[in-house]
């Protein structure tokens, strides 16, 4: 079963906007109602068999049963009659309510870390349609129950084959900027990409947004940095005005604005990247750096701005829809191995942005370095038989011709026009 989400804008009425509101506020107060009932269930269990503490003990008896999702969901009828604002809002998104509370704390009980916490105004920002009989969107409609009629901007169609399963209304910007996440499923199997063909490693770092193993460079944009400026005069216009005040609204409101275009342009940066990678090769190969670890050192905002957790779940992404081969390996010690000769080279401090090796004497940039590395490293654990070069149709091989393109003007044409008739006799 394929399962994919198209994310469109939407654009309703000031009576819609004011009910979706409301039911996200509803929704909030519903998903911290099932949370109270699990603390308080698990509050009174804390206590010793044979004593209890010398200070309190929550005591609830010991007949009730655990608050599962089954449980709460029954009880959300018994909620309904003594609550009006539950009737209010669709039966289908309040049990998806009691669905998201259970969902955070079946991956808390996973993780081992991150107790489920309580949602404060403004923090519930969506709610789900869990299934339709029917398509919903016609003509630039979206049709939702309780709500009416919505006007969508289908930037694409829905592709033939798939079926509209859910659709969740998400706001932003605090509830100016309103988008539906469509999910479509269609009864296919898609495999995942096999290894083949030309392959390239990627060192991600602060100097550079990437280098790859081909010493192809994409410089950094800095989405934050650009606009921190701006954000640090509104930031301090909302300090001034009265807490929640008309005034104080407004401000935060641009604040908002400010953060959601940081947030879309970084996001259409990752994509524009990852399609640019997915031109240039078969194989993409990434480190395993978890990017929120080195987020907490003295250049978090410099890694937080990139966004490259983010990046890297994008990329993945596309290889998979392109039709590429995507896999992480092990980061240790790429920046500090040869990529000509294998011999370790020895620690190198940040401000050391250049390779050379004591033993074969081969020099160059580190992030070029490290990238031949994650190369060598990804081309190793994939089957020597998916090692082959892939011809495109114009006969030279796959990515070649884009990368002409994007290399700089100092790059050497002649050895890479060799590389490809020596690829062409050998295939």
């Amino acid at each position: 079963m394929l399962t994919l989400n198209y994310t469109y804008r939407i654009e309703p009425t000031v009576e819609q906007q004011g009910m979706m509101l409301d039911w996200l506020e509803t929704c909030r107060h519903l998903y911290n109602r099932c949370l109270r009932d699990l603390k308080d269930w698990i509050a009174s269990r804390k206590c010793s068999l044979y004593s209890c503490s010398i200070n309190r003990e929550y005591i609830m008896s010991a007949d009730i049963s655990f608050p599962s999702y089954l449980e709460q969901k029954r009880q959300l009828t018994q909620w309904k009659k003594t609550n009006p604002r539950y009737k209010q809002v669709h039966s289908q998104v309040t049990q998806d309510v009691v669905k998201r509370m259970h969902n955070t704390w079946e991956a808390f009980k996973n993780r081992g870390f991150g107790f489920p916490r309580y949602k404060k105004y403004g923090r519930y920002q969506s709610f789900l349609f869990p299934q339709f009989k029917l398509n919903p969107i016609e003509n630039g409609i979206v049709k939702l129950p309780k709500i009416g009629e919505i006007k969508i901007n289908q930037h694409r169609p829905i592709p033939d084959g798939f079926k509209v399963k859910g659709v969740r209304i998400v706001a932003r910007a605090r509830g100016t900027i309103w988008y539906a996440v469509v999910t479509i499923q269609c009864d296919v199997k898609v495999p995942d990409p096999l290894p083949f063909g030309r392959g390239i490693g990627i060192d991600i770092g602060l100097e550079s947004f990437l280098v790859t193993s081909d010493n192809f460079r994409v410089e950094p944009a800095l989405f934050f940095r650009e606009l921190q400026s701006r954000l640090k005069v509104l930031q301090r216009k909302v300090s001034r005005k009265k807490k929640r005040s008309k005034n104080w609204e407004k401000a935060q409101l641009k604040v908002a604005r400010v953060h959601h275009q940081i947030s879309n342009t970084r996001k259409n940066f990752h994509f524009q990247t990852s399609h640019l990678l997915c031109d240039m090769a078969d194989m993409i190969f990434v480190e395993d750096i978890n990017f929120k670890m080195t987020a907490r050192g003295f250049l978090g905002k410099q890694m937080l701005d990139g966004g490259f957790g983010q990046f890297r779940d994008l990329l993945s992404w596309i290889c998979w829809k392109r039709g590429k081969y995507f896999q992480q390996v092990d980061h240790k010690y790429t920046s500090q191995i040869c990529p000509e000769c294998n011999a370790h080279t020895g620690k190198k401090q940040l401000t050391q942005r250049v390779h050379n090796c004591p033993e074969c004497g081969y020099s160059t940039t580190r992030d070029h370095a490290s990238g031949r590395v994650i190369l060598q490293r990804g081309l190793k654990s994939v089957p020597t038989d998916c090692r082959e070069w892939k011809l495109s149709g114009s006969g030279v091989l796959s990515g070649i011709s884009y990368l002409d393109k994007c290399r700089s003007r100092n790059a050497n044409l002649r050895e890479l026009e060799a590389y490809v008739c020596t690829a062409k006799q050998s295939a």
